[in-house]
């Protein structure tokens, strides 16, 4: 099928990283020297790079993608943490068992049926018996249109039943974050449909994908929003500091009635 990618308007910045030939990221590759000895050359990665990695490959990527990919790898993990045969792997590079079809490096990959967990470098499809079931990647200025066009195919042919995109690249034509999604259906990939509030129904791990204010959020099937660590760890200190006062206000209380009883 195929996807139109609209031009980017990032202008002074992405002019800047032009002039930078590490904006993409590097990989170390060893030389050998005439003496024996091994060095290791940093190469600057290419685009081709970032969209079919290889272990060991370092990408650079900006503050909002990384807190917004981790935000989610940690609320899936527990979304499917009842589930012995399930897994969720974030930037780590997933080989295709479809021939001509090279390995991609999905920022989150939701998999079931997973046999025997490992400590993965690549998960290899052919060999695990099983792939991703849903695919998320989260967009960068520089490398956007990868996700909205070229991975759009390639996760087709991959087979994922599920891919959605949360796309935080302000253009334009968008300033504040927007939802797509694709899935499988018998005649290939086709959108999926958002709901009136623009959120996108993840069935595979029963919640939804949706935007509250200008941020990327994962909600309940009760649409309510699931907070990140920060928000429970505040929520956590705010219960215990009322708790605290609250055994405070009882032994004033006490004491109160106490000094009654022995006035009476």
């Amino acid at each position: 099928m195929a996807h139109t990618v609209t031009p980017s308007t990032h202008g002074d910045t992405e002019s800047t990283s032009q002039t930078d030939p590490f904006r993409y990221g590097w990989r170390y590759v060893p030389h050998l020297l005439p003496n024996g000895t091994t060095t290791f050359d940093q190469i600057p990665l290419t685009l081709e790079d970032v969209l079919h990695p290889e272990e060991g490959d370092f990408i650079v990527q900006n503050e909002p993608h990384n807190r917004l990919c981790n935000y989610l790898f940690s609320v899936l993990r527990a979304q499917v943490a009842h589930d012995p045969t399930a897994l969720v792997l974030s930037d780590c590079r997933i080989a295709w068992d479809v021939p001509g079809l090279r390995p991609f490096g999905p920022d989150i990959a939701v998999i079931f049926g997973v046999r025997e967990h490992h400590y993965w470098s690549t998960f290899n499809v052919g060999d695990e018996g099983t792939r991703p079931a849903l695919v998320i990647e989260v967009t960068s200025p520089d490398t956007w249109h990868l996700d909205l066009d070229d991975k759009v195919d390639g996760y087709e042919r991959a087979g994922v039943p599920l891919y959605a995109i949360a796309d935080i690249v302000p253009r334009r034509e968008q300033q504040i974050p927007q939802l797509l999604g694709y899935h499988e259906t018998p005649t290939g990939y086709e959108p999926l449909a958002p709901d009136e509030r623009g959120w996108l129904w993840l069935e595979a791990v029963q919640l939804w994908l949706g935007i509250d204010g200008d941020q990327v959020w994962l909600f309940d099937e009760a649409s309510r929003r699931i907070g990140d660590y920060t928000d429970l760890a505040i929520a956590n200190v705010e219960a215990e500091a009322r708790a605290e006062a609250a055994e405070v206000r009882i032994r004033e209380l006490e004491e109160e009635l106490r000094r009654l009883r022995d006035h009476s």
